[in-house]
């Protein structure tokens, strides 16, 4: 195995492991990593000399020998995550930690096209990181895309988008490292960040302009073979149900967008969402986005009572419906914090 690897893997270990506890020291390193001793003591030195991780005083125990105790600097990395909606761009500053410290909303134009997507990308990316230097910048977009080559495939109601190289165009434009991913991805990974080793199967629903779901399935996010995974919008709920934009008739997005009221369209999602936890099991259903949100406790109130009425036997098949702690933030968020995984986090491939 190549050592820059090995090197980056254990760095990874001991920036995870600072990450979820207020303090670290060598001896519970060693212990929760499988590191030896000696080899912690060489990732600390050289976390302390990068700034990521600082002393933060001695531990002395009643018995045994003292120990250097160490904490995360959250300040020492900055990321900027974009959520990019058919209606505007938002913005977030994200720390080590995973942090929100700013965030920004503008405007897009109605069908705005690649190039005013990159001008307001670039002079909101500029304005919120003034005095700090970035790891990269995440986008959160609309699909569907191909997030393995960093392509958006004719994005749902936005007509320049053919197999457009978003990653690489915005890359360049920004000069930084730029990691793509959909929407509610990005959504579910800020999620898993925030709620540890328990959010192992879940879903994050997303109600935005359009309607989709991310996927964390067995610990790891979940893209697909295409990458493309989480078009949950466009499964059909009714086959004589109304033309939807992707071609199709009756999808779950076209009949929830139909709804009379916000009563109606949450329990329209609630059905689907008991169609999904039918198929993959899961023990977490959070749900965001800007349009949810604005009902949110409707809708969290009409999916709970799906769950309860409609998935056979929930008495043993339960499922925690929440809705997000990040408001819209969210999906923002998560991109962020893709970026800062992609370079100080544990190798984690997707499922699928």
């Amino acid at each position: 195995m190549h050592l820059a690897y090995l090197r980056d893997y254990h760095e990874a270990l001991v920036i995870e492991l600072a990450r979820t506890r207020p303090a670290i020291e060598r001896g519970t390193v060693a212990e929760a990593t499988g590191l030896t001793p000696q080899a912690v003591s060489k990732v600390l030195a050289r976390l302390v000399q990068e700034g990521v991780i600082a002393p933060a005083g001695v531990r002395r125990p009643a018995l045994g020998k003292p120990a250097a105790v160490y904490r995360l600097v959250p300040e020492s990395r900055w990321a900027v995550g974009a959520h990019v909606t058919r209606r505007a761009l938002r913005l977030v500053l994200v720390d080590l930690a995973g942090q929100v410290h700013a965030s920004a909303a503008t405007p897009l134009p109605a069908d705005f096209s690649p190039a005013q997507l990159l001008a307001e990308l670039t002079a909101g990316v500029a304005a919120l990181s003034a005095g700090r230097t970035l790891t990269g910048v995440g986008i959160g977009m609309i699909g569907p895309l191909d997030q393995a080559r960093g392509t958006v495939r004719d994005a749902h109601r936005l007509r320049h988008w053919h197999d457009v190289p978003l990653a690489a165009l915005a890359g360049e434009a920004l000069g930084l490292p730029v990691v793509l991913d959909k929407d509610v991805t990005a959504g579910v990974t800020a999620e898993a960040w925030r709620r540890g080793a328990s959010f192992r199967d879940a879903a994050l629903i997303m109600v935005e302009s359009g309607l989709g779901a991310g996927l964390w399935l067995g610990g790891a996010v979940h893209r697909g073979t295409h990458t493309n995974a989480g078009e949950f919008g466009h499964t059909v709920v009714q086959l004589d149900g109304p033309a939807c934009v992707c071609g199709r008739r009756g999808c779950l997005e076209a009949v929830h967008d139909a709804a009379a009221d916000p009563a109606a369209a949450a329990a329209v999602l609630g059905t689907g969402v008991v169609n999904l936890l039918q198929t993959l099991d899961l023990g977490h259903v959070v749900l965001a986005g800007a349009d949810l949100l604005r009902h949110g406790e409707i809708y969290r109130a009409a999916v709970a009572e799906a769950v309860r009425t409609q998935v056979p036997r929930a008495d043993w098949l339960t499922v925690e419906v929440s809705l997000t702690g990040l408001g819209t933030d969210a999906i923002a968020a998560g991109a962020a914090m893709q970026v800062l995984n992609a370079r100080y986090g544990l190798p984690a491939p997707s499922v699928g």
